[in-house]
């Protein structure tokens, strides 16, 4: 099956649906948002929404510099500001995905990098940062998150809390999600069949990381 069209919030429900399908996040944890491109509004989760049952009147309409909510909508998720400072800092981006997937959050907690080992790793997510903690839903967050992506980072860690990430389309930023969990639990697994060795989990080689760095190599 393509991937759905049209309606943006047929495009968020779809993810928030195989988020859960595929253990990237458990009922409500985590929020979605897109925009059509250019505008000043985003769609978002409303609050308490649970991810695998999204219908279209469960999405708020909000204006991304004031932060008003639009009549007639639901109240948004308390973490509408990790998405509109995001997107007040970069342009580029319109679909942001937030979920709590536990192995990339708990490879952070323990001190780990997520390391690309794969190719689709290093093309789709190129870097990962990590926020440290803020309060769920608080400015201090929102504006971490947002700091850290202004120069081009399109995936972060919030520390023992969950993971941003961005894209121009709903798809791609859908697609870096699964591949930094992917990327996590692989890590992990090579943790595990290294235990007591000194090395890190190998990632792909530098020289393909630096020609995915100038656009010279995609998936």
């Amino acid at each position: 099956m393509s991937y759905p069209g049209g309606d943006l919030r047929d495009q968020l429900a779809h993810v928030g649906a195989e988020a859960v399908r595929t253990g990237l996040a458990i009922g409500s944890g985590g929020n979605l948002s897109a925009r059509a491109a250019g505008s000043g509004q985003c769609w978002i989760t409303a609050a308490g929404s649970w991810l695998d049952r999204l219908e279209p009147t469960e999405f708020s309409l909000i204006n991304i510099l004031e932060g008003g909510l639009r009549g007639g909508h639901p109240q948004p998720s308390s973490e509408w500001r990790l998405h509109t400072e995001t997107y007040a800092r970069r342009p580029d981006v319109n679909a942001i995905i937030h979920l709590h997937p536990q192995t990339s959050v708990l490879l952070t907690a323990l001190g780990y990098d997520i390391a690309l080992i794969t190719s689709d790793h290093a093309c789709y997510l190129r870097e990962i940062a990590i926020v440290p903690f803020e309060r769920p839903g608080s400015v201090k967050l929102a504006v971490a998150a947002a700091e850290a992506v202004a120069g081009g980072i399109n995936v972060l860690v919030l520390d023992h809390h969950g993971c941003s990430v961005l894209a121009d389309s709903v798809e791609l930023a859908h697609k870096r999600a699964v591949n930094l969990e992917e990327a996590a639990r692989s890590s992990y697994a090579a943790l595990l069949l290294t235990a007591g060795q000194s090395h890190r989990v190998p990632q792909v080689p530098a020289r393909f990381l630096e020609a995915v760095g100038r656009g010279e190599a995609k998936v």
